[in-house]
């Protein structure tokens, strides 16, 4: 079954739940607003929207620069994974692959680092 949905697709594999039970969190973009309605232990942090009815405060424009700061490297990893194309003829276990791609990461952050 394929969601083009973010909130849809995290819901549906229970990604807040595995999240939980790891005792880790992730910051996400503003795709996935409403997937994590939990205020008091968010695990899924998302920014802020404005509309024309409600400008952001000084302090959720804040809070964007800092997720968008912490966002940028983990973007920049994925953007130069596709640019390679890696991962488009890749045939192993999930498991394996996600070693795979954790290693990659580690090693174009230092890439783009130096």
């Amino acid at each position: 079954m394929v969601f083009h949905d973010p909130v849809h697709a995290g819901s549906h594999d229970h990604i807040l739940a595995h999240l939980r039970a790891a005792g880790l969190g992730a910051l996400a973009d503003l795709g996935f607003r409403g997937l994590d309605n939990d205020v008091r232990d968010p695990v899924v942090v998302t920014g802020f929207t404005a509309s024309r009815a409600h400008k952001l405060t000084p302090g959720q424009k804040t809070a964007n620069r800092v997720l968008a700061v912490g966002r940028a490297p983990v973007e920049h990893g994925f953007a130069h994974l596709k640019k390679w194309r890696i991962l488009t003829k890749l045939r192993t276990d999930p498991a394996r692959a996600t070693r795979l791609l954790r290693a990659l990461l580690v090693l174009t952050n230092l890439e783009v680092n130096c």
